[in-house]
């Protein structure tokens, strides 16, 4: 029997592992599968998704040099975009075969493989220190029982005057549970937090939260361009799976676009800092 650690990986990877032309049906060009940053209404994906990371680096503070750890790197998108604009060295982990490949492939084609590393590792196995550590769109994953150790973690790994950014899908409300269709077809574990359970697992293991932000129309202008890309997709999607997975996808698609619309759905942006 699968233990919690290995189910959480096998259902992460499994989410992530359908193919990279299949997210490249809906998503832009960097991979970005997690809430963009509208600065204008009238941006597109791939603008939102550049300031989106843009501004998470502006929050991260980064010098030259300094070492960055992305926790769930997804494709390499921002792990490579903070080496590009601040000359940082970064390890990028991911539990997904899939990402792994690709994203050292766009490492190797930028002439980086030196500085930004990716390897398919499990947070909880990591050790040293690192300036900056950043995971964008894992948190949702980890299940609430395990908040407490991902921060404790997280703390290890940090420098003494280190920074974290979190960037998480959560709940403006109290705590919930997740629907049984997210659960048994699009994300296996998942659960979307509320601030009030990611600061009491935090501040039990003693990170100073020192911003939050809070979006949520953002997601609502991320999830309409990607349900619009998804449709002018479907002969090849269909072509991939069938019509019964174009159609799955469809619904969860379009059921995230009314969540995060009518419901008290949205994303925080949390920074952290380790006291010496």
């Amino acid at each position: 029997m699968l233990n919690w650690r290995d189910r959480s990986k096998r259902n992460v990877a499994h989410h992530y592992d359908l193919g990279n032309d299949f997210y490249r049906c809906f998503l832009d060009e960097e991979l970005q599968y997690s809430c963009g940053y509208f600065t204008d209404r009238a941006n597109g994906i791939e603008q939102a998704q550049r300031d989106k990371m843009a501004h998470i680096a502006a929050k991260l503070s980064l010098r030259p040099g300094q070492r960055v750890l992305d926790i769930g790197c997804g494709w390499g998108g921002l792990a490579l975009y903070l080496n590009r604009v601040a000359d940082v060295e970064v390890l990028g982990i991911t539990v997904s075969e899939g990402q792994l490949e690709l994203a050292r492939e766009r490492a190797a084609e930028a002439g980086v493989s030196d500085r930004v590393k990716f390897e398919l590792r499990d947070y909880r196995d990591l050790s040293g220190r690192f300036d900056r550590i950043v995971s964008v769109g894992m948190f949702e994953h980890l299940g609430q029982p395990f908040y407490r150790t991902y921060f404790r973690k997280c703390r290890e790994l940090l420098a003494d005057d280190g920074v974290a950014l979190i960037h998480t899908m959560g709940r403006f409300g109290g705590p919930g549970r997740t629907d049984k269709f997210m659960l048994k077809y699009i994300f296996p574990g998942g659960y979307l937090p509320a601030l009030s359970e990611i600061i009491a697992a935090s501040e039990q293991e003693k990170l100073i939260m020192a911003d939050c932000e809070t979006w949520r129309l953002h997601y609502v202008y991320t999830l309409t361009e990607w349900y619009e890309r998804y449709k002018s997709n479907r002969a090849r999607i269909v072509g991939m799976y069938d019509e019964r997975f174009y159609r799955l996808w469809q619904f969860y698609l379009a059921v995230s676009m009314t969540l995060f619309r009518d419901a008290a759905m949205g994303v925080y942006q949390l920074q952290y800092m380790r006291p010496a």
